[in-house]
């Protein structure tokens, strides 16, 4: 029986990119609508730094700090002391879209999917930011494109389309950093909510957020249900694993349009979660040339 924990209550609008460090023992994660960088430290003490634009993912760089899905560009985010430094940019997305989730392949490319901010037009698209600084876009039509991973062989790689309810999967070829058939892996019923981020865990099982569902899921490799976690909060929005061996499954969370009585009922909504898992998941892969 898993157990949800509260690791700390910044209050987030909107908590995103849960990512672990396992050289500092520190969980980063973003609020998304209020433009926040965090670091929970491994004795307790939260740090935040203001970020200049609104902010969907950010990943761990080889190099040094962090790099980050922000707006419309690709930023390298220096840590001590904090500077924000743009990389890379997508020059034609609309001015209504800005990039949501994203995560490093094992090849240290970094995807990460762009929205609509009104969650209406499905002018999302994904797009990659290789090691040599290469923008490159792989896919569009969507309205909110979320949660990324990729199985153990780094085969196959697995996106979310939020508004549709659905986690697909595309082949994927890890030299080149190509895609290629997809294939529906999950379709989540209207009444479980909308599915979200996402992580892989050591089993090839797949963990993923519910927005409005008020739970977690984790699915076997074939995309059929191995358990559900409820947690006291409406809108959980992604997952990673960290801690020692990686066992905890970090747990970020949104007040993003709740109304005042469904926050007095879910005092939770915005704090960052964790459970302790059976299973454990694997370090994140970082940004750049892989050794």
């Amino acid at each position: 029986m898993y157990h949800p924990e509260l690791v700390c209550h910044p209050e987030c609008n909107l908590a995103e990119s849960p990512l672990w460090d396992p050289d500092t023992n520190t969980l980063y994660f973003v609020d998304i609508k209020d433009a926040m960088l965090y670091a929970q430290r491994a004795n307790g003490t939260l740090e935040q730094w203001s970020l200049s634009r609104q902010t969907g993912a950010i990943v761990l760089n080889r190099s040094g700090g962090l790099i980050a899905a922000q707006q419309h560009r690709f930023v390298r985010i220096h840590l001590s002391p904090f500077r924000e430094e743009e990389i890379a940019s997508t020059c034609n997305e609309p001015g209504h879209n800005r990039f949501n989730d994203g995560k490093c392949d094992p090849q240290g490319r970094f995807w990460a999917a762009t929205m609509d901010d009104n969650c209406k037009i499905s002018s999302g698209s994904i797009w990659s930011l290789d090691p040599q600084l290469k923008v490159r876009k792989h896919a569009s039509g969507y309205i909110v494109g979320n949660g990324f991973g990729w199985n153990l062989k780094g085969t196959r790689m697995y996106f979310t389309d939020s508004e549709e309810g659905k986690i697909y999967t595309w082949s994927f070829d890890s030299a080149y950093g190509e895609l290629g058939e997809r294939t529906l892996f999950v379709s989540v019923a209207s009444d479980l909510g909308l599915p979200d981020g996402l992580c892989v865990d050591a089993e090839e099982h797949v963990w993923s957020a519910h927005w409005d569902g008020a739970r977690i899921t984790r699915y076997h490799p074939d995309g059929t249900v191995e358990r559900t976690v409820s947690l006291p909060v409406p809108r959980p929005t992604s997952l990673a694993f960290g801690g020692n061996n990686f066992s905890t499954l970090f747990i970020t969370t949104a007040r993003h349009q709740l109304s005042e009585e469904q926050l007095r009922e879910a005092p939770l909504s915005g704090a960052i979660l964790s459970i302790n898992c059976e299973v454990p998941g694997l370090p994140s892969a970082r940004f750049g040339h892989q050794d």
